[in-house]
């Protein structure tokens, strides 16, 4: 009975109706072949990510180093950063760890830009973030997306 319902899944599926019911996966290559990947142009979002702000910034930090190492450097990074995405900032002034690791990016090219319009509602100053000065502040975290993009930048919002 069994093996007749494997068969009718199967070819329900599209698989044929003889041989392994499941054929392994071919093996991965351990590097992208030469030219794969063309420079890259990329904006990310971090309004933050429920339940846990810091958390969801840790893995978006995370995300973007393996994103520079798989292009080997081969791309422009900006994050745009408002609301609860700012968290991280604030938490990295009193953590060498996460500071080290926004350092870190930031010696590779990457560009944090901060909302001013959540400065404002979160009665904050660049000083209140780690790392931030005047430079890195942009008028609204929702219109620089959109300016980004049109500038050729790809958006991720992990």
């Amino acid at each position: 009975m069994r093996r007749m319902l494997m068969l009718a899944v199967a070819t329900a599926i599209g698989l044929p109706a003889s041989g392994p019911a499941m054929a392994a996966p071919p093996p991965l290559p351990a590097h992208p072949p030469a030219g794969y990947f063309v420079f890259q142009k990329v904006v990310y979002q971090n309004d933050g990510g429920l339940p846990d702000d810091r958390a969801y910034f840790e893995r978006e930090l995370h995300n973007i180093a393996n994103h520079i190492a798989a292009v080997d450097g081969k791309v422009e990074i900006r994050v745009v950063d408002w609301g609860p995405g700012l968290k991280g900032f604030i938490a990295a002034k009193s953590d060498p760890a996460l500071a080290k690791t926004i350092d870190d990016l930031r010696a590779k090219g990457v560009r944090f830009l901060i909302c001013r319009n959540s400065l404002i509602a979160m009665n904050l100053a660049p000083s209140d973030l780690y790392g931030v000065g005047q430079v890195d502040i942009v008028p609204s975290g929702v219109a620089e997306l959109a300016r980004l993009q049109g500038q050729g930048f790809v958006y991720i919002h992990p």
